[in-house]
């Protein structure tokens, strides 16, 4: 498991780190917002388009080679604008790294699930979970450190040390895992699966979880500077929230495992802390941003474990990969629709006015989950998750 946690690392670190540092630090390259929104947009929008594509090669060939191939990928976009150092190279490496990142995180879910029996999975993914909260939380930092230190390059340079090292260590460490037989699949048996509850559900809270996460990443400091913050306070603010985030995963995960937690209730809660998060941002003063900060990323840190858990339950062992990458794909969704969604309500209103709409969004799904609840039980054989019950993958 610890190359798969490395990996995970790895994508939230490279995301991040350069993200928080193209603005800054490199105007040779970054010649106007504009351009600065293709380059951020660049690394999701591959991700968005390859994701199901890479997920669906791993139930193919082996989810394996495909981490094992992403990461070499990565390393060598990195290594692109490390030797090349030109403006030009810079949307190429991010393009590359984007695309890479789009195979080895679904390759890397789906080898969770497969080498963890089921009853581990809550713990599995929650402890995958806070490598990747880690490497969201340390990338605006150590990634400014390094970006001071010896410029943008210098950051490339470390990326593609490090996906050649998570590569090779995978290479070692991680054990091989056959393909498993699969059926015949049509194009409407994959959109039936994909539009079935047990599917659509976690991916919604997934997707409103990475939505929430964005917004209060990118809006929490705007929130805190007119709360009278200074940028000190304003970071500590976007920490508390990653850091919250990264402790309750793998708490959530072993509650889930022990019995103590059910996946749609455990959402649920989630959805409802993450929404009242939200709302605490509009509160005026920094009690409001260090409300939004603790309960956002509590509400996150519920959410994701439990959803990839339920996701892997509810999947077919020999289409994890594809679930997987469907599941990453919603969550680019929420991370880019988000923002978006704030920015456009704000620049109509006010910022308060963005995060109440995001809110009042996520508290709608946390009420439509509670009221499908209610339904499933009354349903004979439908489980807690909503689905059909069954073995469930080991």
């Amino acid at each position: 498991m610890g190359p798969l946690h490395a990996a995970g690392f790895t994508t939230a670190f490279g995301a991040h780190a350069i993200a928080a540092n193209l603005g800054g630090f490199s105007g040779d390259a970054v010649t106007s917002l504009l351009v600065l929104g293709g380059l951020l947009a660049l690394y999701d929008g591959a991700e968005v388009l390859l994701k199901p594509v890479f997920g669906s090669l791993a139930d193919r060939i082996g989810a394996r080679p495909v981490l094992l191939g992403g990461l070499v990928a990565f390393a060598l976009a990195s290594a692109v604008y490390a030797l090349a150092d030109s403006p030009g190279w810079l949307w190429a490496a991010r393009l590359g790294q984007g695309a890479a990142a789009s195979a080895f995180s679904p390759a890397a879910s789906a080898l969770v699930a497969r080498l963890n029996p089921a009853a581990r999975h809550g713990r599995a993914f929650g402890s995958y979970g806070f490598s990747k909260s880690i490497g969201y939380t340390l990338g605006p930092l150590l990634g400014g450190l390094l970006v001071w230190a010896g410029g943008l390059r210098l950051l490339f340079v470390v990326l593609t040390v490090l996906g050649a090292a998570v590569a090779l260590w995978a290479r070692l460490a991680v054990p091989v895992v056959a393909p498993l037989p699969k059926t015949r699949q049509t194009v409407l048996d994959l959109a039936r699966r994909l539009s079935a509850p047990a599917f659509l559900g976690p991916t919604a809270a997934l997707a409103a979880a990475t939505a929430a996460l964005s917004v209060g990443v990118g809006f929490l400091p705007v929130a805190g500077r007119t709360a009278g913050l200074g940028p000190i306070a304003t970071g500590a603010a976007v920490s508390v929230l990653a850091l919250c985030a990264a402790l309750v995963q793998p708490r959530a995960g072993r509650a889930l495992d022990h019995g103590r937690l059910s996946p749609r209730t455990g959402m649920v809660v989630g959805l409802i802390s993450t929404a009242a998060g939200l709302a605490a941002a509009t509160l005026p003063g920094p009690a409001g941003v260090l409300a939004a900060a603790v309960l956002v990323g509590a509400g996150t840190g519920l959410i994701t474990p439990l959803g990839f858990a339920a996701l892997a339950a509810a999947a077919p062992p020999e289409r994890l990969g594809q679930t997987m990458g469907s599941a990453e794909l919603g969550r680019e969704l929420g991370d880019a629709g988000g923002p978006l969604l704030v920015a456009g309500v704000a620049s109509l209103t006010a910022l308060d006015g963005g995060f109440a709409t995001l809110s009042v969004l996520i508290a709608a799904g946390a009420l439509l989950a509670l009221c499908r609840r209610r339904v499933d039980h009354t349903v004979p054989g439908l489980d807690q998750s909503g689905a059909r019950p069954g073995p469930r993958p080991e």
